[in-house]
């Protein structure tokens, strides 16, 4: 029991300190938002798993018409993309970045990881 509880400390710490610049930990991501920060929480996921589970406050744009709707965004405003284990949210960071957004970070792990570590009131899913 000791050794799988090491194991989950270890794995939660692991995820909020490997994390590069274009990335944002669960927990960083949490922390803006209980600061009341000026941020855009960006979800590139599809309709149906929005529903299942999302943060609150986030917007739903699915990736596959973000390109087509980047104009309904500010390149200026801070944003978090995400969606459900952070792949598809790193292509909607590149679609972004490609169109002169600068304040674009990527929630590392995605969805999944946001309610394992951050708020486990977020359903998970498969």
């Amino acid at each position: 029991m000791h050794r799988i509880i090491s194991e989950v400390i270890f794995n939660l710490n692991f995820m909020e300190s490997n994390v590069s610049d274009d990335q944002i930990s669960p927990l960083a991501l949490k922390q803006k938002l209980a600061d009341g920060e000026n941020i855009l929480v960006l979800d590139v996921r599809e309709p149906m798993e929005y529903q299942t589970a999302k943060i609150e406050g986030s917007i739903l744009i699915p990736l596959g018409e973000l390109a087509g709707r980047v104009d309904e965004l500010d390149p200026n405003q801070e944003i978090i993309t995400l969606c459900h284990h952070g792949m598809r949210s790193q292509a909607g960071l590149g679609i972004l970045v490609s169109q002169g957004f600068s304040a674009v970070k990527n929630l590392s792990g995605g969805i999944d990881a946001y309610s394992q570590v951050a708020d486990p009131s977020i359903p998970r899913y498969r």
